[in-house]
């Protein structure tokens, strides 16, 4: 995910074969608001500028990052969602715990993909360097504006490719 595709997607490109436009789960936490909500709003922009109207999306705010796998499992299981993002920073406070926090998100967004079948995709930012002043706030919230158009696209061209997929291996059938 670190580079905008080259496709310019619709929601008719995505859409099953009912032409009803794919439904997301946006969870975000709250820890860091002010720099996480700038790529919560980067997501639904660029959904909006791919014809992905507002009502197919819900956002869902937890407290830190450690709590969205769980959200996102209850998501998935709940089979309203064709795909889940998840947008978080997890940041170096001078302890070690914040690498365990980031593989326990990580290993756990990948374990809800794998076993709800639905893709969930990640826009949880573990930057090494970290400090609460003006210039890190204001490089991490314009950060987290590239980083969410990214994985919407990203989201965008995952549920494409599986369509494309699921058609492909019907064929085949």
């Amino acid at each position: 995910m670190n580079q905008i595709t080259q496709f310019d997607l619709t929601a008719a490109d995505i859409a099953p074969a009912s032409d009803v436009p794919p439904r997301v789960a946006i969870i975000s936490s709250s820890w860091h608001r002010d720099i996480v909500a700038s790529g919560t709003q980067a997501i639904q922009s660029e959904f909006e500028r791919c014809r992905i109207p507002g009502g197919q999306w819900d956002h869902f705010e937890v407290p830190g990052a450690f709590e969205i796998p769980l959200h996102a499992k209850r998501l998935a299981r709940s089979g309203r969602y064709d795909a889940i993002i998840a947008c978080g920073l997890v940041v170096n406070g001078g302890i070690y715990r914040h690498d365990y926090v980031a593989a326990a998100v990580i290993d756990g967004l990948m374990r809800v993909q794998m076993d709800h079948d639905v893709p969930v995709l990640s826009a949880v930012l573990t930057p090494r360097d970290f400090h609460e002043h003006e210039d890190h706030l204001r490089f991490f919230r314009e950060h987290f504006v590239k980083k969410g158009t990214e994985v919407a696209r990203a989201c965008l061209d995952t549920l494409a490719s599986l369509v494309a997929l699921d058609k492909q291996v019907s064929l085949v059938s």
